[in-house]
């Protein structure tokens, strides 16, 4: 089942791939869908954005700051939240969960800004334009 959910992008010089998932400075973007393609969809479009293709605005923003692809994947780490549901329902269940997936994508904003002061850099749109 394609799941929508939460994701976490942050950059860094340091390996974050063994750690378990934290609020930590480095995240620069919360994202969230509840798509009928699911997070890998979401994350495919995101990917194509920042190489050159458009389809994400959050990642024109990382594109516009970090025009070399392949610099800035090598220091990208990406954290996700699933949820189970069925995005395509009219179900009062799944739209109680996609309610959820968007309701916990601001706790994630809250929970970094009370933490940090901000939102994370690509997340706030006057910190980090598209172009």
């Amino acid at each position: 089942m394609l799941c929508p959910g939460i994701y976490a992008i942050a950059i860094s010089s340091s390996k974050l791939s063994d750690k378990k998932f934290s609020f930590i400075p480095e995240i620069a973007y919360f994202g969230m869908t509840n798509s009928k393609g699911g997070l890998k969809s979401r994350l495919k479009a995101f990917d194509n954005t920042i190489k050159g293709k458009n389809g994400h605005g959050g990642a024109h923003r990382f594109r516009f700051k970090h025009p070399n692809y392949d610099t800035l994947t090598s220091s990208l780490y990406v954290s996700i939240c699933p949820f189970s549901c069925d995005v395509k329902s009219h179900k009062p269940r799944d739209l109680r969960i996609m309610g959820e997936v968007t309701q916990f994508e601001y706790e994630c904003f809250a929970r970094f800004v009370e933490k940090f002061g901000s939102l994370p850099e690509f997340n706030d749109i006057k910190r980090s334009p598209k172009k």
